[in-house]
């Protein structure tokens, strides 16, 4: 593969990330879902749609969360958060 393609390709997947989700186990026995949405292409809302998703529609209850704060308006650059890389996480437990 000509390396002219190859790297925006590597930019892409490197950006693009999606939110992932592992089992947990919380401190009274409660299974429970860490998500990570961290990164500059993703958002709190990522977050949530992850965990409706792995919930299967039934709802979930948030237990906790880490990470970035979202920015206000007024310190967006022409309306976009741009900047250091963003980690964000949530701790889901299913209904």
């Amino acid at each position: 593969m000509n390396m002219n393609r190859l790297l925006p390709l590597l930019a892409v997947l490197a950006l693009g990330g999606c939110a992932t989700s592992q089992t947990t186990y919380l401190n009274n026995g409660e299974q429970g879902l860490t998500i990570d949405c961290s990164g500059e292409a993703n958002s709190w809302a990522t977050c949530y749609e992850k965990a409706d998703a792995s919930c299967a529609g039934t709802g979930y209850r948030i237990v906790g969360t880490d990470g970035t704060p979202a920015p206000k308006e007024s310190d967006k650059t022409l309306g976009v958060d741009v900047g250091n890389y963003k980690n964000r996480s949530v701790v889901v437990v299913c209904k």
